[in-house]
């Protein structure tokens, strides 16, 4: 077992929904090995958030965020990958690190890749996500985006909280990342904007024999930076 110097929980930020979030979502507490503490914003819901660019939602974002760092929380992160918007503005006003958006990685994962592979991202919408949302994650170029279907059964259960079956919800991100492919064959890596795909992200990577990068991926990594194995306390080193 890892012996690590702190336990303190990660904070999620979660939109308010009220659709099944199963093992795999970021909204799910059995998807972490570590402690996670959830404040629902309220009013938050996906519209807002992803077509309305959380307009007004911000600053109880933050109230929020503070709420959980009052309760001990070590980082924060959210369960929409379209407040990467608002990224700045969060950790400016936290005092703990923020990664809002599974899209902080997409500058990372490039530098992985061999000269002229890209990233490609999936996501719920590919039309909302702005050169703004991308600058503020420190991408300043344009990324191959494929988004889901609006009359779909993701943006029925994301957006009016209708009953979902996971195998439909796994064709269609395995569906938008064969036409992301299929439209840029020379994308290496995926980055899944929403952070309700995860639990379909290993299907999709063997799918595409593509890695595949999510908040999961993402959330893990801040985790072990803000309670690293103590290599140390059982006479390891």
């Amino acid at each position: 077992m890892n012996t690590a110097p702190s336990r303190r929980p990660i904070g999620m930020l979660i939109l308010d929904t009220a659709f099944e979030r199963i093992p795999g979502d970021a909204g799910n507490p059995r998807t972490w090995d570590f402690p996670v503490i959830y404040r629902t914003v309220r009013n938050a819901s996906a519209l807002r958030v992803i077509d309305g660019e959380a307009q007004g939602l911000v600053d109880a974002f933050i109230d929020a965020g503070r709420e959980l760092v009052a309760e001990g929380c070590a980082a924060i992160s959210t369960t929409c990958g379209f407040l990467a918007l608002h990224q700045e503005r969060l950790a400016e006003a936290l005092p703990v690190p923020v990664a809002t958006s599974s899209l902080l990685q997409v500058p990372m994962v490039e530098r992985m890749l061999r000269p002229g592979e890209k990233v490609g991202v999936v996501t719920m919408d590919a039309a909302r996500i702005t050169k703004r949302h991308m600058t503020a994650v420190g991408v300043d170029h344009p990324v191959p985006m494929e988004g889901l279907p609006r009359d779909g059964m993701f943006w029925k259960m994301i957006a009016q909280d209708a009953p979902a079956d996971p195998r439909l919800l796994l064709k269609e991100v395995l569906d938008a990342g064969e036409r992301l492919l299929a439209r840029e064959p020379a994308v290496g890596a995926i980055v899944l904007e929403c952070t309700n795909m995860p639990p379909y992200a290993a299907r999709l990577a063997q799918h595409l024999d593509r890695p595949v990068f999510d908040v999961v991926t993402l959330v893990k990594w801040l985790a072990g930076a803000v309670a690293p194995h103590d290599y140390l306390a059982r006479g390891e080193a």
